[in-house]
């Protein structure tokens, strides 16, 4: 079920989009009659022209709406997946939604009776219809501890791809091990058009020397100096697409406190900022939920694949089909799972495949445009987070 709101007296659409743009989109578009009836239809774009009415299948379908002080509110829904040619098939996760508005509704029964043309009315998000999973509610862990890392209303400059990095030290009041055992991303309302993934990074214990003080944070290329020691093991992940709240395995839990070497984390913000917005202030970050008994395992993060920068994505302009390989060294692979019931072989090898026929050069991982390709896997029986990447198997082997 969906509910738009638009500020406007006319008609008012929402899309299913394959690819982000008109081209193959599943459109449901209504207005309200002067009586105060919800008119709907469904409409499919070929290309980048007016959409047509569908009239395979209705599948989209009012319910009900209202148009009150400038306003037009519509709800309506549709099934996950129509098995309609001319619909695009809700998925889980991750979906790329348009939409449309005029000032006007259609005239029906006249000679002009469509649709006028939304000029600069329109835009896209991407936003999770559906989940990967079935993530607990938040209300579970209100009687639990729990400790957040957050941006301090940080102004996103007006350019389409930022990185910033924040430094944090855990709270004092955990003098004894305890197990986190879950968190929740947490996304300002009004940038959830910005915050396209977070990352968070144990900061390493032997090397780090921070002023509690004037703990760093800045735009990451920037301040990378300041916070070598807090790029390598990562501790959480979360992109677009994602469940913000995400509950650990029953038989483990991330420790914190007491006399664990980590008391460092940084928080890594990727904003995605393609219209160049500017006077946004963000607050974003994660909050960790603390049990108060600890479980049988404490858990960490095995990370494998590409590093994201230059020597670890380089993909050669227009060819049709490109195999990146990621390569872990046995050595590296045997003395970090070997509590884990699998074997290594020689190399344990991740290949990427790519449609780069229309592409120039890409380096690196850096925007969303390029690829960021890492895969963590959760483990447990007492491991520290750890990270395998091609580019750290050149340095380190």
């Amino acid at each position: 079920m969906f509910e738009l709101h638009i500020k406007t007296r006319g008609w008012i659409a929402l899309g299913i989009s394959p690819a982000g743009g008109m081209t193959g989109a599943d459109i449901g578009m209504g207005w309200i009659g002067e009586a105060g009836n919800v008119h709907f239809q469904d409409r499919y774009a070929f290309n980048f022209s007016k959409p047509i009415l569908d009239t395979t299948t209705m599948d989209w379908h009012g319910l009900q709406g209202r148009e009150q002080n400038g306003w037009t509110a519509i709800q309506f829904k549709r099934l996950l997946d129509t098995c309609d040619s001319m619909d695009v098939p809700i998925k889980s996760g991750t979906n790329i939604l348009i939409f449309a508005y005029g000032l006007m509704d259609p005239n029906i029964g006249q000679l002009d009776d469509d649709i006028s043309y939304h000029e600069n009315r329109r835009g896209s998000r991407i936003i999770p219809l559906q989940s990967y999973s079935d993530p607990p509610p938040e209300s579970k862990f209100a009687e639990f501890d729990s400790f957040d890392f957050l941006m301090n209303n940080y102004l996103v400059p007006p350019t389409d791809t930022t990185y910033y990095c924040k430094v944090f030290k855990l709270p004092s009041h955990f003098p004894m091990k305890r197990h986190a055992i879950a968190h929740k991303i947490i996304i300002d309302s009004t940038n959830r058009d910005l915050v396209h993934h977070m990352d968070t990074y144990e900061c390493h214990p032997e090397t780090t020397n921070f002023d509690d003080t004037n703990l760093p944070e800045g735009e990451c290329d920037q301040i990378v100096k300041q916070i070598k020691t807090c790029v390598s093991n990562m501790m959480t992940m979360w992109s677009v697409g994602a469940d913000h709240v995400s509950e650990y395995v029953p038989e483990a839990g991330y420790p914190i406190g007491g006399d664990l070497p980590v008391k460092y984390f940084m928080v890594q913000v990727h904003y995605d900022n393609a219209r160049l917005l500017s006077n946004r202030r963000d607050s974003s970050g994660i909050k960790f939920y603390v049990d108060s008994k600890l479980r049988q395992y404490d858990l960490g993060y095995v990370i494998f694949g590409l590093s994201s920068s230059a020597y670890g994505i380089a993909i050669p302009p227009h060819v049709d089909r490109f195999i990146i390989d990621s390569y872990c060294p046995t050595n590296f692979s045997k003395k970090l799972l070997m509590d884990l019931k699998w074997t290594p072989q020689l190399a344990e090898q991740w290949q990427q495949f790519y449609n780069n026929a229309s592409r120039r050069v890409i380096f690196g991982g850096g925007n969303i445009v390029n690829q960021q390709l890492l895969s963590a896997i959760p483990p447990y029986n007492d491991l520290v987070s750890e990270s395998c990447n091609r580019r750290k198997a050149w340095m380190k082997y």
